[in-house]
This record gives C-alpha cells, structure tokens and sequence, in this order.
C-alpha cells in the first residue's frame, strides 16, 4: 500500500517521507535489495523507549493513586507484544510494512512480532519528524482506549476503598450472593455493603471480576 495512505489514517503528514519509509521496511526485504541503512531495527530500538516513557508520563498522571509497582505492571502491559500488535491493527500497518518475499510468503505482515516492532518504529519516525507533542498525539490515542489494560487500570475496589477511608469508621464488605450457569461459563454476583447498606451490586465470570463491577457501579451511584 502507499505509505500515503497510512499517513491519512494515522492523522500524520511527515515532513521528512524517508523517516516514514525506513519505518516501514523490515530486515528481510533492506536484505534483499541491499539497503540495509533503511532497516527499521534502529528506529525500533528508539521507538521502545519513546512509548515507554509517554506511556510512564501518562500513568503517572492519570492514576496519581497507584503505587510504583502497579504503574510498572500497567505500563508493561501496555508496552508488550500483543498490547502493540493491537494497536497496530487498528491502522491496518502490517500491510503497509515493506517485507521480503520469504516473510510475505510466510504472513509476515501478520506476524506480532513483526507489526508490534514497525509499530515502535513508526513511533520513533514521528518522534524524530515532528518532535515529542506529535508522538504524544499519536500514542496517546491508543493508550485512552487500550482495551487489554482498561479494566486492569480502572482498578474499582481500590478507588472506592480510597473514598471510604476518608471517613473514619466507614466499612466495605463484599458479599457473594449467588451464581449461574454451567461450570465452563460460570456467573458470579456479588454485592458491596458500606456498613449495612448495600451501594451496589455486581455480576462477572469471577468473583473478582464481579467485585469489580460491584465496586464500578457504587462509584456511579456516587457520580463518579
């Protein structure tokens, strides 16, 4: 495909196409027609550290609540092969990458490992072509939507034990209600009491999960 096309879907115009193009072309196909200075490994390796650190800066402002050790676990989560390997779908890259014949032969354009690191390299590319307000832009649209790590970060039962505390005495239990559904695909529902009230209830495929929801729609009720 033109890399022109990707530009309209990444929302990016760049100044400089080569960046762009490098991005674009992995070992196997800058082996075959000897322009191995295009390889994208380089951009890779900058990109790695580009998206970590957007990443970082916007954990560690978005959830002020949390520890170091749970930011670390959510930006890993964010950062790994198959969290990148989504968002690079979302862009349709793999058919834009350029690859050797062997690679094509064998899906490489569908290959996470593969898409996942011309998913780095293109972050560097942006990052080296329009500075770090670009890549910020383009990263930051994956991070507020990333699906594989939402739940995980909107950790309910931590924010809503966070409000209690603030009044001395307050209580949360959570109580297991009941359960559905055959054993491969079990519902469990779950309530949470402040003290003796109950401010909200929960259903998921697991305790935990139902605890969560629980916890998720006491803070709606609370308006928040």
């Amino acid at each position: 495909m033109n890399p022109a096309e990707l530009e309209k879907k990444i929302g990016y115009s760049f100044n400089n196409k080569e960046l762009l193009l490098n991005a674009l072309t992995h070992s196997s196909y800058a082996n075959e027609h000897s322009v191995h200075e295009m390889c994208n490994e380089r951009l890779e390796f900058l990109g790695d550290s580009v998206l970590g650190f957007i990443t970082a800066e916007y954990y560690y402002a978005f959830f002020s609540h949390r520890p170091e050790g749970e930011l670390t676990k959510l930006r890993a989560q964010t950062v790994c092969e198959k969290s990148l390997f989504a968002f690079a779908k979302q862009i349709n890259l793999g058919s834009f990458l350029r690859l050797g014949k062997g690679e094509i032969a064998t899906g490489g354009a569908d290959r996470p490992s593969i898409v996942s690191d011309g998913f780095e390299a293109l972050i560097a590319a942006i990052y080296l072509d329009g500075g770090m307000d670009a890549a910020k832009d383009f990263v930051l649209r994956f991070l507020k939507t990333a699906s594989n790590v939402t739940e995980e970060v909107r950790d309910y039962k931590t924010i809503l034990q966070e409000i209690v505390q603030k009044n001395p005495g307050e209580e949360l239990t959570y109580v297991h209600i009941g359960e559905s559904g055959p054993d491969h695909d079990k519902r469990f529902e779950v309530e949470v009491h402040l003290n003796s009230n109950i401010i909200g209830k929960g259903i998921g495929r697991s305790k935990k999960a139902a605890e969560q929801a629980a916890a998720k729609e006491a803070l709606s009720l609370m308006g928040l």
